[in-house]
């Protein structure tokens, strides 16, 4: 009988949490949105407004196109954007499908990166690209859940952590705290700096596009190795796949600490909800008992 009650606070205690996080999330996205369109849409009809300011100004200064034509043209533009022609420069730009370019592009798929500036425009690599990420994706989550098992291991002695002794304490957090700081220095301080200076970019601006890479958000506003006006290295795209690799690896490494802390805030909340729960959370409860517990979404 008192088994059964305590199971069922327990459960009553993972309802309510279910329930706290469900609204949480909600508010989050409902509190994004409003700060998302606090801030962009004046700036969108500013935009909006001088670019039809400036077509009635072309009108004028070319009385020859009507806006029919003007329309037109820029419709042609946009096609070719969406296809990845960069409209500035003119036919010697460099191709968007050499070596360097498609490797960077073969990264962006298999880690759903997806800037949207570049994607197949033939039929057969549309399909190959079907079932290359078909492939690739659940290649890519095993490659690494695989460099994650290692951490995750780790972690799972932390689970006695408070009874080593206190050398070995300070040299576990020692590891752990030098690997956390070479890791953000390595792969996202010092890379936007390369970025910036390459690119031209502020370093901010730089920052923001290693940030949007490596979360796999994509939006594609930002992208390296497109600039017409700019002499980049053959290798550089390249390169840039590769810090993405070795960038989202780090981060596969990282990931598990935020389960590891929300697990550990569930379980105290738990306790202050009802402190006779104590007996019925073992440390399976809060999923740190075992490593194969921590999965990692990429």
């Amino acid at each position: 009988m008192t088994r059964a009650m305590a199971g069922s606070g327990i459960y009553d205690c993972r309802g309510s949490w279910t329930l706290t996080l469900l609204l949480g999330y909600l508010f989050y996205l409902l509190l994004g949105a409003a700060i998302f369109q606090l801030l962009e849409k004046q700036a969108e009809a500013q935009s909006r407004n001088q670019f039809q300011v400036e077509k009635l100004r072309f009108l004028e200064n070319y009385t020859c196109l009507d806006q029919y034509a003007l329309e037109r043209f820029v419709q042609v533009i946009m096609e070719a954007w969406d296809k990845g022609v960069n409209p500035t420069g003119n036919s010697t730009n460099p191709s968007n499908w050499d070596f360097s370019n498609s490797f960077f592009f073969a990264g962006t798929v298999v880690t759903t990166i997806g800037y949207g500036n570049l994607s197949p425009s033939t039929e057969a690599g549309q399909i190959f690209c079907i079932f290359y990420a078909l492939f690739g994706i659940p290649l890519n989550v095993v490659f690494f859940n695989h460099l994650g098992t290692g951490l995750r291991s780790h972690l799972a002695t932390l689970e006695t952590w408070g009874l080593q002794s206190r050398r070995y304490q300070v040299v576990q957090t020692l590891g752990l705290a030098l690997f956390l700081t070479l890791g953000t220095f390595l792969l996202l301080i010092f890379p936007p700096m390369v970025f910036s200076h390459v690119e031209g970019w502020s370093y901010g601006e730089g920052f923001y596009f290693a940030f949007i890479t490596l979360s796999t958000i994509g939006f594609g506003d930002y992208v390296v190795g497109t600039d017409p006006n700019k002499h980049y290295i053959s290798v550089y795209r390249s390169l840039a796949a590769v810090w993405i690799i070795l960038g989202l690896a780090w981060l596969a490494l990282v990931l598990p600490l935020g389960p590891m802390v929300l697990h550990r805030l569930m379980h105290l909340w738990q306790l202050s909800k009802d402190p006779s729960s104590k007996k019925g959370i073992g440390p399976e409860a809060d999923g740190l008992s075992h490593p194969t517990k921590l999965h990692i979404a990429i």
